[in-house]
């Protein structure tokens, strides 16, 4: 595969995918250079969730501040597990809206001609292993959760007319994305109910978060790539990284380059 550039090519989408900045962990005025470095190498700045660390909307608020005032780029994001830690989703929501970025929570949008589907997603497990809902209520209520996201997720993909079609979560689709993790905890990292919606429906890609012990890159089973771009996945293969840019065209049906 090539290398993306930053030099725009016609029909060439290129998105800037990160993931897990946990803002309030970390110093004020950490993302800006990550914002005006995407803007340098990308067209979109797409972030899988886990924006704040306690899903307080000052944290989302102070975030979104750093963000824009160095990207000249859209950006798109989903929420994370710790952005309901506070129970703040709407006002945190809100907060990163007034700045101009666009949160997909079952919804999608449109940018230069690559359609965005979105929501956070949840755990269960994968395949076969995957949790039944069955047993006690609170069984199938935690897994109602995560047929609920799938549900969105494949409403925000049912409402797009672009051929090129990117899907942001936060939690995994595919289990080869979260190897590496402990696992005891690989059901909690995400669902594969998340996955038939994204195959129905041929989207060129997928980005996800979360699983900050993960591997980079898997597959659905209809061969779309999945991207865990989770940002102690990308430093951990090049500490000087952010972000992973992915490329994609806008007149095909799958990603033609990744860096």
């Amino acid at each position: 595969m090539s290398t993306a550039t930053s030099n725009a090519r016609p029909g060439v989408v290129r998105i800037a995918a990160t993931a897990d900045l946990h803002y309030g962990r970390y110093s004020p005025g950490t993302w800006r250079q990550l914002a005006a470095d995407a803007a340098a190498e990308a067209d979109v700045l797409v972030i899988c969730g886990d924006l704040t660390d306690d899903g307080r909307a000052d944290e989302a608020r102070a975030l979104g501040r750093e963000l824009t005032q160095t990207a000249t780029i859209p950006i798109v994001a989903v929420l994370g597990n710790h952005d309901f830690e506070s129970d703040q989703v709407p006002d945190v929501r809100s907060a990163l809206a007034e700045l101009g970025i666009v949160v997909l929570d079952g919804e999608s949008c449109e940018i230069r001609g690559v359609g965005f589907a979105g929501t956070k997603g949840f755990g269960g497990g994968f395949g076969s292993r995957a949790l039944s809902a069955w047993g006690e209520p609170i069984v199938k209520q935690f897994v109602q959760e995560a047929v609920t996201e799938a549900l969105k997720l494949e409403t925000a993909l049912a409402r797009l007319r672009t051929r090129t079609k990117l899907a942001i979560l936060h939690y995994a689709p595919v289990r080869a994305t979260v190897e590496g993790e402990a696992e005891d905890i690989l059901p909690f990292l995400g669902s594969s109910r998340l996955e038939e919606p994204l195959n129905r429906y041929g989207v060129a890609a997928v980005c996800h978060g979360h699983a900050h012990g993960g591997r980079p890159e898997g597959h659905t089973s209809a061969g779309a790539p999945v991207y865990n771009v989770s940002l102690p996945v990308i430093t951990r293969i090049d500490p000087s990284r952010r972000f992973r840019v992915i490329e994609v065209e806008t007149d095909l049906s799958g990603p033609i380059a990744d860096a």
